[in-house]
C-alpha cells in the first residue's frame, strides 16, 4: 500500500510539539519526589503511555507518589500546555494535501480529550479540522498499545484497517498500528528511530518527508 485511504495521527509530538514541555516538567516532578532521571530516560520510559501508566512506572522505580498524584499532574501539565504549544513543522501541509485528496484523518491519542482541547485548540483553524474526529483513550477506554481505538476510528470511517496507516512517535503507537493490522509510520524527529522500527514501524524524520511516503 502507497497512499492510504485513511490516516490516523497520535497527537502529542506529531500533530503539536506538547512531549518537550511534558516531559520536562514530569522530571522537575518526580525529581521532587525521589526520582531523579535524565530527560533521555524520561523520555524512553515514560512517552507514550497515559498518565496512569506512567505514576505506575515511576513507582516501580521508586518514586514517592500520593494516591491523588494523576489529578494533580494533570493539572500542572495543563496549566503549562496552555501557556503556549506549538505544531509540529510540517504538520499543516500534511493534512492540506490529505484533503486535496480527498484522504479523511483523524486522531487518536492516549491522551485526554481534556489535554487536545487546549493544545490543539490554540491552533483553531487545525482544532477546526479535527474537532469532530478525536479518539481519546479515556473516553475510548482501550489505550494504545491495544489497538481498540485505532480500529474505532477506521470503522467509523468505513474503512478497512490495512487500508489506515498510522502516524505516531512512540513505540506504544506503533505496537498498536502493527496489532491493528495498519500500516505504521513512526515519526522519529529527534532521534534515530530504532525503537519505532523495531515495532515495524516506517520510520521517517522531517514531517516534509510524509506525504511522498504516503504517495500524495
Amino acid at each position: 500500500m502507497t497512499r492510504p485511504d485513511m490516516v490516523i495521527f497520535d497527537c502529542d509530538g506529531v500533530i503539536v510539539d506538547s512531549e518537550t514541555i511534558t516531559n520536562v516538567l514530569l522530571q522537575e516532578e518526580l525529581a521532587g519526589r525521589g526520582l531523579d532521571l535524565p530527560l533521555s530516560e524520561i523520555e524512553r520510559t515514560f512517552v507514550g503511555g497515559t498518565m496512569l501508566t506512567v505514576a505506575e512506572k515511576a513507582k516501580a522505580k521508586g518514586a514517592d507518589l500520593p494516591d491523588n498524584w494523576v489529578a494533580y499532574f494533570y493539572d500542572r501539565m495543563y496549566e503549562a500546555l496552555a501557556k503556549g504549544t506549538p505544531l509540529i513543522t510540517g504538520i499543516e501541509a500534511v493534512m492540506d494535501l490529505l484533503d486535496a485528496a480527498g484522504i479523511p484523518y483523524a486522531v487518536g491519542s492516549n491522551g485526554s480529550l481534556e489535554k487536545m482541547a487546549i493544545t490543539l485548540g490554540q491552533h483553531k483553524a487545525l482544532h477546526a479540522r479535527l474537532k469532530d474526529h478525536l479518539y481519546s483513550a479515556h473516553s475510548v477506554g482501550i489505550a494504545k498499545p491495544e489497538p481498540g481505538m485505532f480500529l474505532l476510528a477506521a470503522k467509523d470511517f468505513g474503512i478497512a484497517p490495512d487500508r489506515c496507516a498510522v502516524i505516531d512517535d512512540s513505540p506504544t503507537g506503533c505496537i498498536a498500528a502493527r496489532r491493528a493490522g495498519m500500516r505504521g509510520m513512526g515519526f522519529a524527529e529527534h532521534d534515530d528511530g530504532a525503537r519505532l522500527a523495531a515495532e515495524g514501524a516506517e520510520v521517517f524524520h522531517r514531517m516534509a518527508d510524509l506525504p511522498g511516503l504516503l504517495g500524495l
